[in-house]
């Protein structure tokens, strides 16, 4: 799996355990191990550009994804071609006021902010009230698996 980060924002973030979260969300997903990701980690202003010139919206967002070769999940049986998956970028200020205000921490929210971009990259949405509900609880597996597996790294 090829994955990249790059933190262009003035906030330090733990990469490593974004990185590892990103890589255990796709392999939960399926997703072939030649696939390739970009997270790019930016700052407000940047952010907005990218909002007002992706979304037509204004002000900063939390996290906007860019798929490349529309991959989709693969399953137990057939991953997903190899191919570039896409780019996701997050705003650690935004994630950072979210967190306060949804009372965790801000790596635990661009935890969340990053699973959620993986995602859109693989075609799930949440425009409608069935699709909200599919991919917010895959959505739940993946960061509760995750920090299950964290947890006993440690221990």
């Amino acid at each position: 799996m090829s994955i990249e980060i790059n933190n262009e924002s003035t906030i330090p973030v733990d990469e490593a355990t974004i990185l590892r979260l990103a890589a255990f969300a796709l392999d939960a997903m399926h997703v072939h191990a030649d696939a390739e990701l970009a997270i790019v980690l930016v700052d407000e202003g940047a952010m907005e550009q990218l909002h007002v010139q992706w979304m037509d919206e204004p002000g900063p967002t939390d996290v906007l994804s860019f798929p490349m070769d529309e991959l989709r999940p693969g399953t137990e049986d057939a991953e997903t071609p190899p191919g570039l998956l896409g780019d996701i970028v997050l705003c650690p200020q935004v994630a950072q006021g979210q967190a306060e205000t949804a009372g965790h921490s801000t790596l635990e929210e661009l935890l969340l902010l990053t699973t959620h971009g993986i995602l859109h990259l693989l075609g799930f949405d949440h425009a409608e009230p069935d699709e909200e509900k599919e991919m917010f609880a895959i959505q739940r597996d993946i960061l509760v698996s995750f920090a299950l597996q964290e947890k006993r790294s440690t221990a």
